[in-house]
């Protein structure tokens, strides 16, 4: 739909003031025109099936796409721009092409066609400068057309200002006519200000309403280049480190020229061959499927060429691909170094890596694209007389991309596939073995290692059992004496109720009631001994239990 409408807005416009280009190409024209009708009957009877989202569903049934086209505003547009309004030609001519104005009312199809292609390119930036200068270009030829007619309509050379006259044999000519009206638009457009001073109303009038447009349209062209411009800065500072900042740094630190050239020659790398250090950040922007397809797109390949990866579950690669980090190595600088500490494994992405010696120079293998080194040094495999150090140099011949896994990542990922993980491991001692890097010994006082703890382990959780349940027996034992000193308090508290309202008057009586609290006090004297010696016992139980349960953890110990 975008070359109909342009050309509707372009050549209508063009063919109404410029009767030259109407009158010697009449055939074109209206083969043209109903071409591009053809296109609008074409597209209005794809909008009734076309579909549409409704909560990310895309719908499809036919009733519901046609009703919905009809209820729309956007029908009434399409149903008005198919209007033949070429029967007009019957009453004003066949030169009257102003006739088909309402093809005009298409123009929201362009602008549809215009954001989806911006949102599909793989140069927005690039596009939209592109997109502003053909509205631009529109622009400028409707007022180049406008001008042209109003000069017409006042006279043509009848000022300096207007159209020169057309009797002379130089301005006479369609092509000149358009190519110096579109030329004295763009300079209105531009305020270069080399336009001749108007001289009547209607030329002022039309003077104004164009330096006020062109004041609209510079400050359009200055402040989407200058979001252009911002973005594509944005980009490069999101996907590259930012230069300045460290040559700042090196520059203030009097950082040596050979190190400030290393570090020039890795940004210049950067740069020219598009490499991108902070892939982690850029894919954050979007969901975690998303992440991990288009990581898997792009790292899977390279990360089942390990051979410690290689028929290992497809989940499991998954999960490593967001793990693996990009680095970029410069020419001479050292990978790893014989003995130090392995933290990650490399896979070599772009470049040549040499195996060297001591001394730096003798060459042992080259590494190329495709090849890894260090992937025993994450795995912690027993036995392993290396004990995950490094076995070789490791140099960068030339600027090297390489992909890099911690070990801490692998073993994250691993501790949910432990099937897995008993495979690589199992990998990795095939691979020692082959090398004469493994100690036998180590990995059979390691299986026995492992059934001494197991037999401890059931030990344990046998005798943890069995004072689970001695402690639920203490617990009721303990809750049944609770109940029966409680019962007993009660009835001494009735039986004590009404000795402060009855003083002794009588020495009987006194003696009675004397004997009667010996007696009380005898009966709660022996309950008390009574508890204190079920206390006692159940002590002495619990400590003889103690005393078990310490010897024990002492054999255990």
């Amino acid at each position: 739909m975008i070359f109909p409408i342009f050309y509707n807005w372009i050549l209508i416009i063009c063919r109404t003031c410029f009767k030259d280009i109407e009158d010697a190409f009449l055939t074109l024209w209206l083969t043209l025109d109903y071409c591009s009708d053809l296109l609008y009957v074409a597209d209005t009877i794809i909008k009734f099936r076309t579909g549409f989202l409704e909560q990310g569903i895309l719908v499809q049934d036919r009733d519901r796409l046609k009703k919905r086209y009809l209820f729309s505003s956007r029908f009434l547009l399409d149903l008005a721009s198919l209007l033949p309004t070429d029967l007009l030609y019957l009453y004003f001519g066949i030169h009257q092409p102003l006739v088909r104005v309402n093809r005009f009312l298409r123009i929201s199809r362009l602008n549809e066609a215009m954001d989806r292609m911006e949102t599909r390119t793989s140069y927005p930036n690039t596009f939209r400068i592109s997109k502003l200068m053909l509205y631009i270009f529109v622009l400028i030829h409707w007022n180049a057309c406008i001008y042209f007619a109003l000069s017409s309509y006042i006279g043509f050379g009848v000022d300096r200002w207007v159209y020169p006259n057309i009797s002379d044999p130089v301005f006479a000519p369609a092509r000149h006519q358009y190519i110096y009206c579109f030329w004295f638009s763009a300079q209105i457009f531009t305020t270069v200000g080399d336009t001749p001073l108007p001289d009547r109303e209607e030329e002022y009038l039309f003077m104004i309403a164009d330096l006020l447009i062109a004041v609209l349209v510079f400050a359009s062209v200055v402040g989407n280049v200058g979001n252009v411009i911002t973005n594509l800065r944005d980009r490069d500072n999101v996907f590259f480190p930012n230069h300045e900042l460290v040559k700042g740094y090196l520059r203030n630190r009097y950082i040596s020229k050979e190190l400030r050239n290393r570090v020039n020659d890795w940004y210049q790398h950067l740069y020219i061959n598009r490499k991108i250090t902070r892939e982690n950040e850029i894919l954050q922007q979007l969901p975690v499927q998303l992440q991990t397809e288009i990581a898997v797109s792009v790292h899977l390949p390279t990360l089942s060429k390990v051979t410690i990866f290689q028929n290992c579950e497809t989940s499991l690669l998954e999960e490593l691909v967001l793990k693996l980090i990009p680095q970029v190595y410069s020419p001479g600088e050292y990978v790893c170094r014989k003995g130090d500490v392995g933290h990650e494994m490399y896979i070599i992405k772009d470049g040549k890596l040499a195996v060297v010696a001591d001394d730096g120079v003798t060459q042992f293998a080259v590494l190329s694209d495709g090849n890894f080194f260090g992937e025993i040094s994450i795995l912690n495999i027993k036995g392993n007389k290396s004990g995950n150090r490094r076995t070789a140099n490791i140099r960068s011949i030339g600027h090297s991309d390489l992909f890099s896994l911690s070990k801490e990542d692998l073993t994250d990922v691993l501790s949910e596939f432990p099937a897995a993980k008993r495979h690589l491991e199992e990998k990795g001692r095939q691979i020692l073995t082959k090398m004469g890097m493994l100690v036998e010994a180590a990995e059979g006082e390691e299986e026995q290692d492992e059934e001494k703890v197991e037999v401890k382990v059931e030990r344990l959780e046998g005798n943890l059992n069995t004072l689970q349940t001695k402690l639920a027996r203490l617990m009721a034992e303990l809750e049944s004496s609770n109940r029966k000193i409680l019962a007993r308090v009660e009835q001494l508290e009735l039986e004590t109720e009404g000795w402060e309202d009855n003083p002794f008057e009588e020495g009987g009586e006194e003696g009675g009631e004397v004997e009667r609290r010996d007696g009380v006090g005898m009966e709660v004297e022996g309950e008390r001994g009574e508890v204190e010696g079920e206390e006692q016992a159940k002590g002495t139980e619990i400590d003889d239990e103690r005393e078990g349960k310490d010897e024990g953890y002492g054999e255990e110990k």
